[in-house]
């Protein structure tokens, strides 16, 4: 018999573990979801035929983006190549969708003039994404970056003259512009940018084994790539720059090319100030 792989004694995020037989699960098996667990070192593991990178540890982590599909296939095989396959069911979700009409064209296309420049600054959002370090520091309490209004969620769509735009990946957090930003968790930054066609400012910090955060719209940047950043730390400040029509933070986790949720990570937004 395969022995029994549990997660490990850490200090995790505030969401109840899942078991699926002989498997522990943490996190949130949601449309945006992340999930995580502890394997015997050496084992291997794969979703939907998909290699899960594991950490010399054990600690595997997987991701669902916002249209995932409602089951995917979970793989694990001990060191000793004895094997379990788990259906894993994901809680599928309804998102906002608005409808836009009389939207100037230029407004929704961007010009050709831009394009080159688009191309070029995706692809080093896309690099900053696909760092696999070895860092863990997703399994610990996440914290609010800013306090404020949340005016936008994850998942929300907008179809602007009939064309559907491309869903909300984020969320948004209204504050003044130069409001501080503090790092959510534990982190090595891998992309500061001052001005993304799009994004305006953006900052992506890497919290290892595929998950990053990033901070986009950002009037100020307050540390440098390559710099370790600790949870608490000043990182940045608030802006309006990019494509945003007022001052707010957009915070985004991915995995790998898996956008994730923010909020199921976190629990209620505090009311007393970060500081107290």
């Amino acid at each position: 018999m395969m022995k029994k792989w549990c997660v490990a004694s850490l200090t995790l995020l505030a969401l109840v573990p899942m078991s699926y037989g002989d498997l522990d699960l943490q996190g949130s098996l949601k449309q945006g979801g992340l999930i995580w667990s502890t394997l015997e070192p050496g084992s291997s593991a794969e979703l939907d035929g998909k290699v899960l990178p594991i950490a010399d540890n054990g600690l595997l982590v997987a991701g669902f983006g916002r249209d995932a599909k409602s089951t995917a296939m979970l793989k694990v095989c001990s060191p000793a190549g004895e094997c379990v396959e788990r259906n894993l069911t994901i809680a599928q979700r309804s998102y906002d969708v608005q409808r836009v009409n009389g939207v100037p064209q230029e407004t929704v296309t961007p010009p050709t003039s831009v394009l080159e420049r688009i191309r070029r600054e995706a692809a080093l959002v896309g690099k900053a994404r696909s760092q696999f370090s070895a860092r863990q520091d997703f399994v610990k309490k996440f914290k609010w970056p800013l306090l404020g209004p949340i005016t936008g969620v994850f998942g929300s769509q907008r179809v602007y003259n009939g064309s559907p735009g491309r869903p909300h990946y984020g969320l948004d957090i209204a504050a003044p512009t130069g409001t501080r930003v503090s790092a959510p968790i534990d982190g090595v930054v891998t992309l500061a940018y001052p001005d993304m066609f799009y994004s305006g400012g953006t900052l992506i910090i890497d919290h290892g084994l595929g998950v990053s955060s990033t901070f986009i719209h950002l009037s100020r940047i307050l540390v440098e790539e390559g710099q370790l950043v600790m949870q608490g730390d000043p990182i940045a400040e608030v802006g309006a720059t990019g494509r945003a029509t007022g001052p707010h933070l957009d915070w985004r986790i991915n995995w790998a090319d898996q956008r994730l949720d923010p909020a199921l990570v976190m629990g209620p937004m505090p009311e007393k100030p970060l500081s107290e």
